[in-house]
């Protein structure tokens, strides 16, 4: 059985042996696993080869070696495939004079839908993009392109969709909002693939994670065995709030939280054995105190340091 696969699970794409490589340098090494209906998610720090996975699933990248299949069938130079595929790729790829309705609107078209003004009103409020729909892209946020790039690659209604750090540049609605588009079609039964390098993200949509880290699979699990894993390693956490002192004197006395430093933009940036424990106490450690929690995030050296420590296990 394929890793990413409970038994019985049946694998909508296929990876056996890939590999990716250019002149000297491995992109990926010999990787294999499968990925079943839901969502799923590529987990690992950047340079990871996520986003080459990605593209030899879309049939973008042909593998140096092994074979994957979507459907059964060989994506690479089957139309038929690329059909039932959607893709948003990291990297920009819009046109800023058109208006998201014509950018929409013109993948509908290309992918030959019999209505492409009701397909495109449907996945244009599907990511809740109405308001700005008539508005060039250029003058869209980050966040806006990314959801209006999401909207171009569902208006074919594919049964396999990919999607590469959607939600990089989004603000904590439109995060929100993506996450919650992410579950439906997930539970509607398409095979979602998300990749990201931030596992608090991917547990909120993903029932299963792989972990790739240096082009090859550290992991494969439900986000519970991989967080397990990932929690028995020390990580450092970065927390901004109204009164530093009183939080780090409040963080320091409490069994979780190993070290405490000040930082130089004026974050806390604290250690920690146990990530559980300090998530469960920081908000209670911050209302004693009497202090505003005003943002909380990982510290990307740490995470790649953990990825790392599931490739030695």
């Amino acid at each position: 059985m394929l890793p990413g696969l409970r038994p019985g699970q049946a694998a909508t794409v296929r990876f056996e042996h890939i590999s990716k490589w250019y002149g000297d340098i491995v992109a990926v090494s010999d990787i294999s696993f499968g990925i079943p209906p839901g969502v799923t998610g590529l987990l690992g720090p950047n340079g990871a080869g996520k986003s080459t996975c990605l593209k030899i699933m879309a049939g973008l990248l042909k593998p140096s070696a092994g074979s994957v299949t979507v459907g059964g069938e060989p994506v690479r130079g089957t139309p038929k495939v690329y059909r039932r595929l959607g893709l948003v790729g990291e990297q920009e790829h819009v046109y800023p004079f058109l208006t998201g309705v014509e950018f929409v609107r013109m993948n509908a078209i290309m992918q030959g839908m019999a209505d492409p003004d009701g397909a495109t009103a449907r996945v244009i409020a599907q990511v809740e993009m109405e308001d700005a729909a008539n508005r060039q892209i250029g003058g869209y946020s980050k966040g806006m392109r990314q959801r209006i790039k999401v909207a171009a690659a569902l208006v074919h209604d594919p049964e396999t969709i990919l999607l590469d750090e959607p939600l990089n540049g989004t603000d904590p609605v439109q995060r929100a909002g993506l996450i919650s588009l992410m579950r439906r079609l997930g539970d509607e039964g398409r095979t979602v693939v998300v990749s990201s390098h931030v596992l608090s993200e991917v547990e909120r949509f993903a029932q299963n994670i792989l972990v790739i880290v240096n082009g090859k699979l550290a992991a494969a699990g439900d986000y519970r065995a991989i967080r397990d894993r990932m929690d028995q390693h020390p990580r450092s956490v970065r927390v901004r709030t109204n009164q530093p002192r009183l939080l780090a004197a409040a963080l320091i006395a409490d069994p979780a939280t190993q070290a405490v430093r000040y930082e130089d933009d004026g974050w806390l940036a604290a250690e920690t054995g146990d990530v559980r424990a300090f998530s469960t106490a920081l908000p209670r450690l911050a209302r004693d105190a009497g202090v505003r929690l005003l943002d909380v995030q990982p510290v990307d050296e740490s995470l790649a340091s953990v990825f790392a420590y599931l490739v030695e296990r």
